[in-house]
């Protein structure tokens, strides 16, 4: 259970530095307070650390088509970060597919 909770507050932190480096604090520090919902031991707050991780993937592909077209236009190369970008969806992704494991969802009464 404990990587799990590694994996997922690794990908809070990485959606908040983006939205830190976008200028947008308030988003930021409530991606990093959302991992405190592992404190709360009940079923909604479990489904709502998995609806965060989604729109956190959700994000990483808006920003993804952002830079790519932003790049392209510029003429600047736009593979590096597109594969750093996509690796940072696939590790939000499964953040947040692994809170659906048994294991948690015991952890985590109705």
């Amino acid at each position: 259970m404990i990587l799990r909770v590694i994996l997922f507050v690794a990908a809070a932190w990485l959606i908040a530095a983006h939205f830190l480096r976008r200028g947008a604090i308030v988003p930021a520090v409530l991606c990093l307070l959302v991992p405190l919902l592992f404190f709360y031991r009940r079923r909604w707050s479990l489904i709502l650390l998995q609806v965060a991780a989604y729109v956190s993937a959700g994000v990483w592909v808006m920003a993804t088509v952002h830079i790519v077209q932003q790049r392209l236009a510029q003429g600047r190369p736009w593979a590096t970060a597109a594969i750093i970008l996509a690796a940072v969806f696939l590790l939000t992704v499964a953040a947040g597919a692994l809170l659906n494991s048994r294991s948690i969802r015991e952890k985590y009464p109705p």
